[in-house]
């Protein structure tokens, strides 16, 4: 796609939520499941793909973790903003790369710890642009994107997170073939 049909594309949808604002929520789902001892399979819309552990956490390696999906997520989330936002704007982009890191204490993943989180302690990245446009613009286009990035703004502000387990089979021989429903 060339960018003045990416460009066309955005501004009318931008158009088209300015207009007609109770459009713009949308939602987005996966479906996982388990298939080894630590292998996931993942459906996002028509695509499938594997989640795996390395081997010193007991994996195949046959996948990226979890863990590295949310960095890819944000270092490719900024990296769609650049080329989005450079085109509506008007700014020309060369390339656009970024470096995530993610720092994590398996002392709090595997509960050593009562102190240490199991999540990560903290996430940093380096964007690398290169442009032939003025600083002045390139700065516009930064102050944008980082405004705007999704994965930046759930990664930099707690949220809710509701979930539900429904436990089926055999929970008890009195429970038999029925269903239970645990809130997590």
């Amino acid at each position: 796609m060339s960018s003045n049909n990416l460009r066309q594309i955005l501004l009318q949808k931008i158009e088209e939520i300015r207009k007609k604002p109770e459009i713009s929520k949308t939602f987005f789902t996966s479906e996982t499941e388990l298939v080894g001892n630590v292998k996931c399979r993942a459906k996002v819309r028509d695509f499938n793909f594997d989640i795996d552990e390395p081997e010193a956490l007991g994996g195949d390696n046959t996948a990226p973790n979890p863990v590295e999906y949310i960095l890819a997520a944000l270092g490719s989330c900024q990296e769609i903003l650049y080329g989005a936002y450079s085109s509506v704007l008007g700014i020309p982009l060369e390339s656009v790369k970024v470096n995530v890191k993610g720092t994590l204490d398996l002392k709090g993943l595997f509960g050593l710890d009562p102190d240490v989180k199991p999540g990560f302690g903290k996430v940093s990245y380096e964007t690398y642009i290169k442009s032939p446009a003025e600083e002045s613009e390139i700065k516009k286009l930064i102050d944008t994107v980082e405004k705007n990035c999704p994965v930046l703004d759930i990664l930099s502000r707690p949220i809710p997170v509701e979930g539900k387990v429904k436990i089926t089979g055999t929970v008890n021989s009195v429970n038999k073939n029925k269903r239970k429903e645990v809130l997590a």
